[in-house]
């Protein structure tokens, strides 16, 4: 298929603009990266790299080999485990700003596109800490970059980096089915419908495929689990996703860009010279309905909204340039506001004593990067009360992946052994050997009722956890027993396990 409109047609990228917004992203990410500590996935992420394989049962295997990595390189600190996170955010904000240009934004638009990139609320949460999104924020925006480039050139050997993005994407998080089903709806619909006439097309989903399917066969011979802990966040938290899904499409990336990916809604359909980019105007809302359908958490649509501001940033900036000293100033201060409470919610900028009320009302993700390592004390301190003739066949038993990830990472300087946990994957890596018939020092509760409460019994209350910068996370509080085992470890571990 013979290529459209030439790259050379562009304007030039704006590297040194782009440069320098990465630069200062860098700086500042890296100074802050290790202000607080480990956030309860970061430590499981950890610990399954130190247990690579080709799947998770709540993901598949790239953000645990990533953090596998770096901490390799960078040391085994919440500073050395982000580097990667910090790289990952950067790569974002070049890719998203070369979407930008590729819509014809000259150098202030790039610049626009780069600055509001960086700033906004979650590329700033995903670039902090190493998550699952923060991989998946990039590999969206990739295919993005690669799908425009395809539908504005005609060339069908821009398939073969979708595929190669998708692949990817299918190794990282599988909602990246949501957004090839929406851009494929897209392009159905508006078209251009002849880039999918090509034989490149099937070399593109081919080399997807030949990604994928380490991580599909996994998932298939352990029965999917992954689709059992969608299910479980959909029925838990369905109804609650869908009521806020609507509002915090508003705010995840800032209320000031609002403006911004609307622009970028609208702009195809009054440009005719961008008629070829209609198919992202209708992918964004396909996503949000399959995510209301499904009962998905409302940020898993957010990185469709990165394409959407560079797409707007031009109009805007048009906007902007027509109005008056009083506009422009009015813009600036209500933008700035929405950059401060970005910063402050999305990072470690202020004491964690100072976390409670607001700041984890917004967003309680750096609830969870505190106390760990007095976590570990609290635990040490109870297994202290084991008989030291009892504690070769004592177990500790954690309630939950990131208690066993911490206890793990700093449990060995304490003297205590490998902890357990049925939860995730850590029930994978399970269970302690039935030789071990001593007492259970279990940190958290059991349900009354359930099948678990009747395999940990006798249980005693030894301790409670507090930390020290009274942050209301969720171990703060968490009691820790000493309980007695009635069956063995191997018949008991299946109706302990648990994956919510």
């Amino acid at each position: 298929m013979g290529a459209g409109r030439e790259s050379g047609s562009l304007p030039r990228f704006a590297a040194r603009e782009a440069g320098i917004v990465v630069a200062v992203q860098a700086v500042v990410l890296t100074l802050l990266s290790g202000r607080y500590g480990f956030h309860r996935d970061e430590l499981y992420f950890v610990a399954a790299g130190r247990r690579p394989d080709w799947g998770y049962v709540d993901q598949p295997p790239i953000t645990p080999w990533l953090a596998r990595a770096s901490t390799a390189l960078f040391g085994e600190t919440p500073t050395g485990l982000r580097v990667v996170a910090t790289l990952l955010g950067m790569a974002t904000v070049v890719v998203v700003t070369l979407i930008a240009r590729e819509f014809g934004g000259g150098r202030g638009a790039q610049l626009f596109t780069a600055i509001a990139t960086a700033l906004s609320a979650y590329v700033l949460v995903v670039s902090h800490m190493l998550a699952t999104n923060s991989a998946d924020v990039l590999l969206w925006s990739l295919i993005a970059w690669s799908g425009l480039r395809l539908l504005r050139t005609g060339d069908g050997r821009w398939w073969l980096a979708v595929g190669a993005a998708a692949g990817l994407g299918m190794a990282n998080k599988w909602l990246v089915l949501l957004l090839l089903s929406g851009l494929g709806v897209g392009v159905a619909v508006a078209g251009p419908r002849r880039v999918l006439r090509t034989w490149w097309l099937a070399a593109g989903i081919g080399i997807a495929a030949v990604l994928a399917a380490p991580v599909v066969l996994w998932q298939a011979a352990h029965d999917f689990p992954m689709l059992t802990v969608a299910g479980g966040i959909s029925e838990d938290d369905g109804a609650e996703n869908r009521l806020l899904f609507v509002p915090m499409q508003l705010v995840y990336l800032s209320p000031a860009l609002v403006p911004v990916w609307i622009a970028g809604l609208v702009r195809p359909w009054r440009e005719p010279g961008l008629r070829w980019a209609r198919a992202l105007a209708i992918a964004y809302p396909v996503v949000c309905v399959e995510l209301l359908v499904l009962g998905g958490k409302p940020y898993y649509s957010v990185p469709l909204l990165l394409p959407l501001v560079a797409l707007g940033a031009e109009p805007v900036l048009r906007w902007l340039g027509r109005g008056r000293t009083t506009r422009r100033v009015l813009t600036g201060a209500a933008a700035a506001v929405c950059v401060a409470v970005s910063v402050f919610t999305g990072l470690p900028v202020v004491p964690a004593s100072a976390l409670n009320g607001v700041l984890l009302a917004v967003n309680k993700e750096p609830g969870e990067q505190v106390g760990w390592p007095e976590f570990a004390g609290t635990v040490a301190g109870a297994w202290a009360r084991i008989p030291a003739t009892d504690r070769d066949t004592a177990v500790i038993l954690a309630g939950n992946y990131g208690e066993a990830g911490a206890i793990e990472r700093y449990g060995p300087g304490l003297g205590l052994p490998q902890p357990y946990s049925p939860h995730m994957s850590y029930a994978d890596w399970g269970p302690p050997p039935d030789r071990l018939v001593g007492p259970v020092l279990l940190i958290g509760r059991f349900e009354r009722d359930s099948p678990a409460a009747k395999l940990i019994t006798a249980c005693r209350p030894v301790a409670r956890h507090h930390n020290a910068e009274g942050v209301d996370n969720d171990e703060d509080g968490v009691v820790l027993s000493l309980c007695s085992l009635t069956r063995p470890w191997s018949t008991a571990w299946p109706e302990l396990r648990h994956f919510y």
